[in-house]
């Protein structure tokens, strides 16, 4: 006997048009978390897993890490728009329906670059989950050409602030 897939199967947007995102902690073997993002709500399914989720519009960070016993398999983090219903996305493990990506590195010794980005971001004065999503986009041009990004500045936000108004 066959069973008829489910409907929520084909959804690609949830019942309260928020991005879910799985996260996972399993000590030295799988760690994924947000580093950064307004997380609407946070359902706790175990001790080791949860489900955040984000706002249409909300950036955030999902990084995620994997180990076997000989070390680490992968690295990675992604910086996400949650989207809207209706709009464009691009699917993404972990994250339904999926978001615009406007960043994707993988390797730890570029994702440690880009956290540092992140940290410099703070350290300007400027929440990461505020700042331009141009912004993203280019720290992920900078280093996959191999180049450090250019540093985000109190200055280059409140021009994206007047921009964002304008556009409005």
């Amino acid at each position: 006997m066959t069973v008829p897939p489910s409907p929520m199967r084909h959804r690609q947007t949830s019942e309260d048009g928020m991005t879910r995102v799985e996260l996972t902690w399993i000590e030295k073997r799988i760690e994924h978390w947000i580093r950064f993002g307004r997380v609407a709500l946070d359902e706790i399914v175990d001790r080791r897993r949860r489900i955040v989720r984000f706002r249409p519009g909300a950036i955030f960070a999902f990084v995620r890490w994997a180990a076997n016993d000989y070390g680490t398999v992968s690295s990675r983090i992604d910086i996400v728009r949650a989207v809207g219903a209706g709009e464009p996305f691009t699917t993404l493990p972990f994250v339904r329906p999926g978001g615009d990506i406007l960043l994707k590195i993988e390797g730890w010794p570029k994702v440690s670059q880009v956290l540092a980005a992140i940290d410099a971001t703070e350290a300007a004065g400027v929440d990461p989950c505020d700042a331009a999503p141009d912004h993203w986009r280019h720290v992920h041009n900078r280093i996959a050409a191999g180049q450090p990004p250019r540093p985000y500045t109190m200055e280059r936000h409140r021009e994206w602030l007047k921009r964002r108004e304008i556009e409005r």
